[in-house]
């Protein structure tokens, strides 16, 4: 199955011989909410800039929704809004003629019922005549996703949407994308909150160095390279950890007070269920037990690291 978005053999060389991306392939479908996640200078934004048509690839193809981004230029793009991490946009006019002006841009016909909608949805409603140098950081970051909704997109990228902004835009925010999904629209994010990643997206993509490493479903991607770990705070301390309960992932701290089992997910019942089993025949009692599951954040770290060494 096509995606609405589909990326083939795509790199980018700037001149000096920077290699911004390198072979990226990629398949966006319809209707999900795909996180794409990178250190710094990974790459995210020229993948993003790219499929928006503002920075020009040096080989490959771009779809969207099956329009070239190069030959095709115009359909492709009016499938598509942008809320870039700069705070762009007139100063000197107001809130609605700036979300106005930018649907007109991309040829649509004057809908001021869905102006107001898009205004009422971000809380900018009772900004509309105020100029854009008269609002606050956050409400300017509200008028870059209205602009980015003006002209009712298909696909709708957000590049650190929620960077620097406050609770309440990106509570709004995130209520708005879900609402956008229901109605069928793609979202693609960048974020450094991990745990928005982890809490909004349907699939993963971590880019490093220009190169996607790895694009999964996200409940797939917990569950295969998630992590469990037990603590086990002793009732007395051991010198040693003793020969016959000794096994990967099981550590004893320094002071000989605690236990730490880190097991893969798979293997909860059994390995937890014996080691348990283990301490209890070696007298080994313990007063308290608290486990944790490794988070999104974690596996990206772990990625990133792992790509690095």
């Amino acid at each position: 199955m096509t995606g609405i978005i589909e990326v083939n053999g795509l790199n980018k060389v700037y001149r000096g011989g920077f290699e911004a991306l390198r072979n990226v392939d990629l398949s966006i479908r319809q209707g999900e909410i795909f996180a794409l996640l990178g250190p710094n200078g990974a790459g995210k934004t020229t993948l993003i800039s790219i499929v928006c048509g503002i920075v020009t690839p040096s080989s490959g193809q771009v779809l969207a929704d099956g329009h070239d981004i190069i030959t095709d230029y115009r359909a492709a793009r009016a499938k598509i809004g942008l809320v870039p991490q700069e705070l762009t946009t007139d100063a000197f006019e107001s809130v609605w003629n700036t979300v106005s002006f930018s649907r007109g841009l991309f040829g649509k016909p004057r809908n001021d019922a869905h102006i107001e909608k898009v205004l009422r949805d971000l809380s900018l409603w009772d900004k509309r005549d105020s100029r854009i140098l008269e609002l606050s950081g956050g409400m300017k970051r509200r008028v870059m996703i209205a602009k980015a909704l003006s002209h009712e997109p298909q696909i709708l990228f957000l590049d650190e949407p929620t960077a620097g902004v406050d609770v309440e835009l990106r509570r709004d925010m995130w209520a708005m994308v879900s609402g956008l999904r229901e109605a069928g629209v793609t979202i693609i994010l960048t974020t450094h909150y991990i745990e928005e990643a982890e809490a909004m997206a349907d699939r993963i993509g971590v880019i490093r160095r220009g190169e996607l490493i790895l694009v999964e479903d996200k409940t797939a991607l917990m569950d295969k390279l998630g992590q469990k770990e037990l603590r086990l705070q002793l009732s007395e301390p051991l010198a040693t950890l003793p020969a016959a309960i000794a096994q990967p992932g099981l550590v004893l701290s320094d002071d000989g007070y605690r236990l730490t089992y880190t097991y893969d997910s798979h293997s909860e019942q059994g390995s937890v269920a014996a080691l348990l089993r283990q301490l209890g025949e070696h007298g080994i009692e313990f007063t308290d037990l608290q486990s944790r599951q490794s988070s999104l954040e974690d596996i990206f770290v772990s990625l990133v690291h792992e790509e690095a060494a």
